[in-house]
């Protein structure tokens, strides 16, 4: 119990710069490169399943699953369903926090793996709403909200405990690392899908070509189970995280004890989430629905941006740990808030405009979402960071992104882009303000 009291009232004046802590002395000597290929896998793994449904959800579930209501009505429809799955995942995250807790950390990852590859496979299987009616939506609903659900059990601490081994003066290159995984998955995503969608007719890819992505998550995900276990369940990797404190806790007592960390910190993160989706699903559907350009064009787009989300990222590692990672998720809160500006002239211009709207966007975002994870979870408490870190990004992404998708699409249609502006820089606000209270708390204890 000192040691904790220690850490709570002795924080480094920099703390919140990265996921800061100490290795405890004792074990084996690990290569946080060896860790970092576990947390990017794991990572682009979970974001391939939940991208195929964000470009399936504009592409294919209007006319699937939707075929009585407008294009519009239809893709709004989809995107419903897209945010149930991140409303399910805080829920995920404790149920399997209790599982990890009764039954082990191994049986608890390769649960929620399971689940989460059978949930995006079964809906490979679905029939269309023409040969099942209601009950084709309503399985659909399910297996998204199963994807959330397995996806926040899916948390097996890697990205905590590889800030924790990460050399000093390197914590913001390494806390990079997890956040790779994004921008991957959707690149393999949209590949996958321009592929399929510009080498088969119409017809076949509506039939069965679009069902063709869910069966490769499924063989995804089994690598990347078996590449994961070979960390978490060996004696060495089981004592770092043993010794970390990387262990979980009940739900009830987080929130008790370091609940405002939790909405700190998926407020910090709030404008790198908002602008996720709306520089990846949003302007897909934006652009299929006034067919400015064709869908292949704006795939191969996405693409480019997707290697630029890359490719910031790996520079938000080599920015935050020269200038802070709190100062870097500022900065470019401010600089989101800017684009937000011009977001109605790029998306209401002709295809050359909108292809800077989502490169420009990807830019940004690689840099401010490579540095969103872990800025203010290092506030917590040494053994409330494993699940701490969980809820947080569950909340982030619930809070961030869940909705944005629907909500622009939406608010664009009835009041004009102005309103994604608007939703855009409340974001950014919002971000700004967190991390401003982060500081006034640091500076409190």
């Amino acid at each position: 119990m000192s040691s904790i009291t220690q850490e709570q009232h002795d924080p480094s004046p920099h703390i919140a710069d990265y996921d800061g802590g100490h290795v405890p002395a004792g074990h084996s000597k690990v290569a946080p490169g060896e860790i970092a290929v576990g947390v990017v896998i794991g990572r682009a793994s979970e974001n391939f399943d939940f991208f195929v449904y964000g470009i399936a959800s504009v592409l294919v579930f209007p006319s699937v699953f939707f075929p009585f209501e407008s294009r519009l009505d239809g893709t709004l429809m989809s995107f419903g369903i897209f945010a149930l799955a991140f409303i399910a995942r805080p829920f995920g995250t404790t149920l399997f926090m209790e599982i990890q807790r009764r039954m082990g950390r191994g049986f608890k990852l390769t649960l929620a793996l399971f689940l989460l590859g059978t949930a995006t496979v079964g809906m490979a299987f679905l029939p269309s709403y023409g040969v099942l009616g209601g009950g084709a939506i309503v399985l659909l609903a399910f297996f998204r909200m199963l994807q959330g659900f397995a996806l926040g059990g899916s948390w097996d601490g890697l990205p905590s405990l590889l800030a924790l081994n990460a050399p000093a003066g390197k914590r913001g290159w390494y806390s990079m690392l997890g956040q790779l995984g994004a921008p991957i998955g959707f690149l393999i995503a949209s590949a996958l899908f321009l592929f399929l969608h510009a080498n088969l007719s119409n017809d076949d890819f509506m039939d069965w070509g679009w069902r063709y992505p869910f069966f490769v998550a499924f063989a995804i995900n089994v690598v990347a189970l078996f590449a994961r276990l070979r960390l978490v369940l060996t004696e060495e990797y089981t004592q770092l995280l043993e010794e970390g404190n990387l262990e979980p806790i009940g739900i009830t007592e987080m929130f008790r004890a370091q609940g405002y960390n939790l909405f700190i910190g998926a407020f910090a993160a709030l404008a790198s989430y908002a602008l996720f989706h709306l520089v990846t699903v949003f302007p897909l559907s934006w652009i299929s629905l006034h067919s400015t350009q064709s869908i292949d064009s704006v795939l191969i787009v996405q693409i480019v941006g997707a290697v630029v989300g890359v490719l910031g990222t790996i520079a938000s590692g080599v920015i935050a740990d020269r200038f802070g990672r709190r100062n870097t998720l500022g900065t470019l809160a401010v600089l989101i808030g800017i684009f937000a500006l011009f977001t109605p002239w790029l998306l209401d211009g002709g295809p050359a405009a909108q292809d800077a709207f989502i490169l420009i966007g990807f830019a940004l975002l690689g840099i401010s979402y490579g540095q969103a994870s872990g800025t203010v979870t290092a506030n917590f408490l040494s053994r409330f960071r494993y699940t701490g870190a969980a809820l947080t990004s569950d909340f982030a992404w619930l809070i961030g992104a869940a909705f944005a998708p629907f909500v622009a699409l939406a608010l664009s249609v009835k009041f004009g882009l102005a309103a994604v502006s608007i939703y855009l820089l409340s974001g950014a606000a919002c971000t700004l303000v967190a991390l401003k209270i982060n500081r006034a708390l640091e500076s409190r204890d």
